[in-house]
C-alpha cells in the first residue's frame, strides 16, 4: 500500500459514492473520542456505508463479482481482484470499473487468485491458493516472476496445506520492504485453531527473498479470508466462517506487528454481525443481513485518529450472494 494512496480518505470514497448513488450512507459519526461512535459496530469500529452497486453486473463483458482482494493503486484508483483470474481497475470515488486485465499462470492457464498487493513500481503481485503461489505482474498482466514457497506451505501431497485452504491474504508492511501471506486454514498436523503467515523481504534488487514465519490463532470454526497492514505496521486480519441455515461468521482483529516474536498476538475490534444494518438485505439466512462472504480488505486512509478499511465480499457469481462493498472506520 503506497503512503500516498493511504493518505486519501474513505470520508472523500463515500461521499462520491452517495453522490453516485450507490452508497447507503450511515451518517455522521460521533466526533468524541470518549464514546462509541453513531452507527456502530463496536467501540473501536463503525460502520460508514455499503453499496451493492455492482453486483451481478459485467464490464468489458467481463463478470464484476467473485471478488476476493482490495488493494489501493495508482492515480486515485482501487484494484480488486477477482479469484476467476480477472484484476479489476476501481475509480476510488464510485467505485465503478475503469479497466480489467485478464491473470494467467506460466501455462496461460486461470488461478484461484486470492490475495492483491499493487506495489510501488506499478506492478501487482497475486497470491494464488493453486499451489499456493505469489506471482508479479505487470500493469498490463504480463507474468513477470514468482516468489518462492516454503516446502511446509505447498498443497498436499508436496506439503501439508489443504486444497483451497492456503495463501488467501497477501499484505505490504510500510516502507515496502516486507511482503506477507496469510494461510486460510491450518496445515495437516497443526493444531484446528493455528494458521501460518510467510513473509518476505524485498532485496537491493528489488526482488524477495525468504524470511521469518509466524502463527496466528483464529477463533474456533472460522479461517483467515485476509490480512491487511495498518499504517503502523499491525495487521488487520479478517475471519470468517459459514454455517448452513444460520449464515456468515465475520470478525474484525488487530493483530501485532511482526517481528516481535513469532506467535502473532490478536485483539478483537469488531464482530461485524453487530454493524447497524442500514437497511441491507440477504438473500439467504445471516445473523445480519449486512453480512457475506467478505474476502476482501483495503486501507484507503487516516482521519481523525481512525483508520478507513473497504471490505468486499465474494459472491460466488451465486444468485443468493451479494457483491457488496463495506466502508468502515476504525479506531486502533
Amino acid at each position: 500500500m503506497r503512503p500516498r494512496m493511504l493518505r486519501t480518505s474513505l470520508a472523500t470514497l463515500t461521499a462520491g459514492l452517495a453522490a453516485a448513488g450507490c452508497l447507503v450512507a450511515a451518517g455522521p459519526a460521533a466526533a468524541a473520542h470518549d464514546r462509541p461512535p453513531r452507527h456502530a459496530c463496536s467501540p473501536a469500529v463503525s460502520l460508514t456505508g455499503y453499496s451493492d452497486a455492482l453486483d451481478k453486473t459485467t464490464y468489458d463483458g467481463t463478470y464484476v463479482g467473485n471478488l476476493s482482494a482490495l488493494a489501493p493503486d495508482r492515480r486515485g484508483a482501487v484494484a480488486a481482484l477477482s479469484d476467476r483470474s480477472s484484476l479489476f481497475r476501481l475509480d476510488a470515488r464510485t467505485l465503478e470499473p475503469r479497466g480489467v486485465i485478464a491473470l494467467a499462470d506460466e501455462n496461460g492457464a486461470a488461478l484461484d487468485s486470492e490475495g492483491l498487493v499493487a506495489d510501488r513500481d506499478g506492478t501487482y503481485l497475486v497470491s494464488s491458493e493453486t499451489e499456493p503461489s505469489v506471482r508479479r505482474y505487470s500493469r498490463t498482466g504480463e507474468l513477470l516472476g514468482r516468489l518462492p514457497v516454503p516446502d511446509d506451505l505447498r498443497t498436499a501431497p508436496e506439503g501439508r496445506a489443504r486444497a483451497n485452504g492456503s495463501f488467501e491474504g497477501l499484505t505490504l508492511l510500510p516502507g515496502g520492504r516486507t511482503l506477507l501471506a496469510s494461510m486460510e486454514y491450518p496445515l495437516d498436523g497443526d493444531p484446528a485453531d493455528l494458521v501460518r503467515f510467510q513473509t518476505w523481504q524485498r532485496t537491493r534488487h528489488g526482488d524477495f527473498r525468504l524470511a521469518a514465519g509466524y502463527t496466528y490463532r483464529t477463533d474456533p470454526g472460522l479461517g483467515v479470508s485476509e490480512v491487511t497492514a495498518t499504517p503502523d505496521g499491525r495487521l488487520l486480519v479478517l475471519e470468517r466462517g459459514f454455517t448452513g441455515g444460520v449464515g456468515n461468521t465475520v470478525r474484525l482483529h488487530l493483530a501485532d506487528r511482526p517481528g516481535h516474536g513469532t506467535a502473532l498476538r490478536k485483539r478483537l475490534l469488531a464482530d461485524l454481525a453487530d454493524c447497524p444494518t442500514l437497511g441491507a438485505t440477504a438473500g439467504q439466512p445471516q445473523p445480519n443481513p449486512l453480512l457475506d462472504n467478505f474476502e476482501g480488505m483495503a486501507v484507503t486512509g487516516r482521519s481523525g485518529g481512525r483508520t478507513d478499511v473497504l471490505v468486499v465480499s465474494d459472491d460466488n457469481q451465486n444468485d443468493v450472494q451479494t457483491t457488496r462493498f463495506l466502508a468502515l472506520r476504525v479506531r486502533i
